[in-house]
């Protein structure tokens, strides 16, 4: 980390950017002012956008996108969905972009070593330690919940919560990367990462949303970048979660992933490698393979959902899903440490809450 004066010389100047609301501003309501920083580390620059003010005693939100997107292209549907704004006025927002990711950053030099995943991970207390907040929530999604989960591991005492969509952490075996090579010999990188954006059916669909982001990566004037990014990805090392071991997530963990998305089995497996206690599990039908994409209202309500049970907006009044449906929860509990069982439960959610799951369960949510 540079001492202070280098570190303010490294520093981006402050741009300010009104973002326009899916909802039009209720009255005395402002648009938000994001102020974008660059800071240096060991590993190179890293930018990152704060949105609002520290709360007294609150984390701070941190995101970090996935491959092929930056955090406006990964997170601004779901933070500028109208229910969201209960929640994001109430903390201030770190969005963090990978090196070379943000938007107009030069592409690298030929030759040059993007940073490990690993090593991204542990740019991240350089970004606290120039912001001066000692906790953060943190919403990964794909590369970037492997990165924020990477961080956790090494930094548990600063992290609150973690939100995981599409998460991996297993390492590419043979099979995978003699797949991945042959995909290679037939795909370009932009399609490559379509398809691990997106499932393949949302891709045969070909619908607005994946003509937009097909068009964002592939004219993307910084594709070699992404695919440093994207190679990092790839020789990603295993997290070696072990349910009831060391290593494991010890704070509050939602993982979210869609209906036949590409990653499914992955956050499956993801979630029977955690601390049950710890973890709800929330699939998304109808979601493919971008929930926070395709479905924001539904993911700010399991938002709010987990920061009431860390604590947080305790007085929100949980509105979408009560009105929308019902919500089928299904429990899943270990017994003699091998055997399981599950139960399903419906219910009407007309009350607005959901029920808790009991001890040592873990709550699996399908909405």
């Amino acid at each position: 980390m540079e001492n202070g004066g280098s570190r303010q010389a490294t520093m981006a100047e402050l741009q300010e950017v009104q973002i326009t609301e899916e909802k039009p501003l209720l009255p005395g309501q402002t648009p938000e002012v994001a102020k974008t920083h660059s800071v240096e580390t060991p590993y190179g620059s890293v930018t990152f956008t704060v949105y609002g003010t520290p709360k007294p005693k609150r984390p701070a939100i941190l995101t970090y996108h996935d491959v092929g997107l930056n955090y406006k292209s990964c997170f601004q549907p779901l933070f500028q969905f109208g229910d969201m704004q209960e929640i994001i006025q109430n903390f201030v927002r770190v969005h963090v972009d990978a090196p070379g990711m943000e938007e107009g950053a030069p592409v690298f030099p030929l030759g040059y070593q993007y940073p490990s995943l690993d090593q991204l991970a542990d740019m991240i207390p350089c970004i606290l330690q120039y912001l001066n907040f000692s906790s953060v929530i943190g919403i990964g999604v794909g590369a970037g919940a492997y990165v924020l989960s990477r961080y956790a591991l090494s930094h548990p005492d600063t992290v609150e919560g973690l939100v995981l969509i599409n998460i991996d952490p297993n390492a590419k075996g043979w099979m995978d990367w003699a797949a991945h090579k042959l995909t290679g010999l037939t795909s370009s990188i932009a399609e490559m990462i379509l398809g691990h954006l997106f499932s393949q059916e949302e891709l045969s669909g070909n619908s607005e949303l994946i003509q937009k982001y097909r068009n964002i990566i592939t004219h993307a004037p910084n594709l070699a970048n992404i695919e440093l990014y994207w190679n990092s990805y790839n020789n990603r090392r295993d997290l070696n979660f072990e349910r009831g071991g060391d290593v494991t997530l010890k704070c509050p963990v939602m993982l979210v992933v869609g209906d036949q998305a590409p990653h499914e089995d992955a956050v499956v497996e993801c979630n029977s490698k955690l601390d049950p206690t710890q973890t709800s599990f929330l699939k998304m039908a109808d979601s493919g393979g971008q929930p926070q994409l395709t479905q924001p209202g539904k993911l700010t309500e399991a938002f709010k959902y987990f920061l009431q049970g860390m604590g947080y907006m305790a007085s929100s009044c949980m509105t979408r899903l009560s009105r929308s449906r019902t919500a089928s929860l299904t429990s899943a509990a270990s017994i003699d440490g091998n055997r399981s069982r599950s139960r399903t439960l419906s219910q009407s959610s007309e009350s607005g809450t959901l029920p808790s799951g009991p001890p040592g369960h873990t709550m699996e949510v399908s909405c």
